[in-house]
Parts: structure tokens; sequence; C-alpha cells
């Protein structure tokens, strides 16, 4: 099968849509003809190099007018080069995409067979259709999101005997086993095996909290990522909390679960609120990252990683994640990254300002940590 190319131009193209977080991996995964893997790789280069296009400006020298001229013939001599290049190249180079609109199923001349051949495209390619979730597993997802927050204890194992044996589905274990773990990124309290999904690679850090008497605002903020089901796809959210006082820091959404975008998450809750003394984390791949570690470490915070198997370590979050998908996410289910946007951000500000926990004598996060929406607005 040929090997599709794709030019620059066309990956920074779907990396920017994938960025602006206003599609689903599936909606994208259908509009570009790519598989959803391809799309979440490029969106990880795009953003692990931006930085190189500031900094490599950041080199300042006076130039006489002979060099800046001789630079210049340089820069134009190379550029006919390439030019020429790509002209030579261009029918051979010719994106997959567009070749294959070139072909005419209606052409009586040629079969569609000759047309492929002239134009080097795989016969097979034309009746690919792009990976994505179906139908029913994204109703197999939204299933085993609600049943895990009732049962957090239950790994893919169990999941997988629920659905079959209690609500009749015919489904394999592999086939549970990767939404639960690859596609979710859910995991199991209980200490069995390959339910903490770290990198093998990666340092994990203890776990700080144990018989500590959290007793001020700042001292201990929590954060982790969860899926979000929407009628058509899902998206990821992760949220930062201030643990004394329950108060949502800050909220981000995203089509994939990247360690950079954890880590920008942190870093724009620090610019905002201030940093904490401690931060606590899952063992997920996304925060034991060199990415993720050195973002906290960097700026003196202290890391702690919840201990594999325990139920408790971060229950704070866990508990907002109940919150926010049983009062919002459930009862109003949404079909654009733009609703589900508004609609969180909606439930957010209720949560902070409105809603009155009991774990915190029946006040709101915003009244312990001080913040009022006069405040907040200026």
């Amino acid at each position: 099968m040929t090997r599709r190319k794709f030019t620059s131009k066309f990956k920074t193209k779907v990396a920017l849509a994938a960025i602006k977080e206003q599609h689903t991996l599936a909606e994208l995964s259908q509009k570009f003809d790519l598989y959803p893997n391809q799309i979440s790789q490029w969106k990880r280069e795009f953003l692990s190099n931006a930085e190189s296009v500031f900094s490599s400006g950041n080199k300042s020298s006076k130039k006489t007018d002979a060099e800046l001229r001789e630079e210049e013939l340089t820069k134009m001599i190379g550029q006919q080069k390439i030019e020429l290049e790509y002209f030579k190249k261009k029918v051979a180079m010719k994106a997959f995409i567009e070749k294959k609109s070139l072909i005419e199923a209606n052409n009586t001349k040629l079969s569609i067979t000759r047309q492929c051949e002239l134009l080097k495209v795989n016969r097979s390619s034309l009746y690919y259709k792009p990976s994505q979730e179906s139908d029913p597993n994204l109703k197999l997802m939204r299933l085993m999101d609600e049943h895990y927050l009732k049962h957090p204890y239950k790994g893919a194992e169990r999941m997988y005997k629920w659905l079959t044996i209690d609500k009749c589905y015919k489904v394999s274990l592999n086939r549970i086993e990767r939404l639960y773990y690859k596609v979710m990124g859910l995991r199991s309290i209980l200490p069995r095996p390959h339910t903490s999904k770290r990198h093998k690679d990666h340092q994990v850090y203890p776990y700080l909290l144990r018989d500590l008497k959290i007793e001020r605002n700042n001292q201990v903020w929590a954060t982790d990522i969860t899926y979000i089901p929407m009628e058509k796809g899902f998206m990821y959210l992760t949220a930062i909390i201030d643990i004394k006082s329950r108060y949502v820091l800050h909220w981000s959404l995203s089509n994939s679960m990247d360690a950079q975008w954890c880590a920008e998450v942190l870093e724009d809750t620090i610019a905002k609120h201030g940093q904490p003394e401690i931060i606590n984390t899952d063992q997920g791949s996304q925060y034991t990252s060199e990415v993720f570690t050195n973002t906290v470490l960097s700026k003196g915070i202290k890391l702690s990683m919840d201990g594999k198997g325990r139920a408790t370590d971060n229950a704070f979050i866990e508990r907002l994640w109940r919150s926010v998908k049983y009062e919002k996410v459930y009862l109003y289910p949404t079909t654009k990254p733009l609703e589900l946007t508004s609609l969180l951000n909606g439930y957010f500000d209720y949560y902070n300002h409105e809603r009155r926990h009991s774990s915190i004598d029946d006040k709101t996060p915003a009244e312990l940590f001080n913040i009022n929406k006069n405040q907040l607005a200026a």
C-alpha cells in the first residue's frame, strides 16, 4: 500500500485545528481523513516546537549593507533552486487527499484502476475511512464512565463482566480494555496489575498528604483528568482545585491527553492565583512526564502522587468529577466542544460561588478562598 505523504502546510493546518479545541478528534479525523492518533501526534509536535519560532529571533547583531545584500542574494539563489526542485516533483509529491479528489468515478474513458495507476494512488485507499469511535463504542464509554463514578474500584476486567453479564452486551475483553485504559484513561483504585497507566521509564514521586494537616489556602492543590462524553464524540477535562477551600482554580478542555496541556494549565493557574506548596496528582503518564514534573519542581513546588491502590489519595477532585457529571454533563449532553465549554463555564461559576458544600460547613468554595465575583471581574 502506498505510504501517504503530507506537506508541512497541511500538518500545520491540522495541528492548529486540534489546538483550537473546537472539535473532537473524531470530527477532525473525518474532516481531514486522518487517524486520531496522527492528529494528536502532530498537535504535540507543534506545541513542543512552538517556542523555537520566537527564540530564533533573539540573537540580534548589526550587519553591514554588503553583508545584508550578500545574504539576500544567497536567499534568492537558494529559493530559486528550491522552487525548481519543487516544480520537478510537484506531480509526484502531490498530497494524497488532492490526488484522491482528482479521481473521477464516472469517467468512461479511464477506469478507476488506471486513474489510480497514473496518479500513483493505491486503489484500496479510496475506500478507506478514518478510524474513529463508533456509536456503539461511544455508548459503551458513556455507560462505563457513569458506572466508574459509582464503582471506581472496578478495572477493565470487572467492567467487562458488568457489561456482558449485567447489561447483556456482546463485546470482547480486548475491546473494553482499549476503551477503558487507552481512550478514557481510567484506572481501578485497587492495587492490581496494569491499573495505574504511568510510563514505565518515568519517575514516581511519594504521596505527601498522609497525616498532613491542611490548614490554609494554596497549601495543597490537586489536579486530574477525566473523560467527558458528548452526543457525538468526547473531550477530556482537567481541573486544579485548592483542597482547603475546594475552590476550582482553573480548568480546561482538550481533545487529547497531553503532558504539555497539563503543564500549561498549571502555569496559567499559578499566574492567576500564585503557587501552592504542594500539588497532588495521580501516577498517569501526563503527570510523571518530564514536561510536567519540571514545570512543578522548577518553581520550588513539592510534587505528591497518589499511592498505587489508595482510594482516598485524590478523593477531593474525584468528588468534583462526580458533581460536574451528575449535576450538569449527563443532564445536558452537548454536540460541540464550544457548547460544552459554555456549559462547564456556567457550572464551575455556580460550583465556586453558589453551591454550598457539606464538607466545608455548608459554605461556598469562594467564601473560604476569599474570592468573590466582583474581585474576579476586577
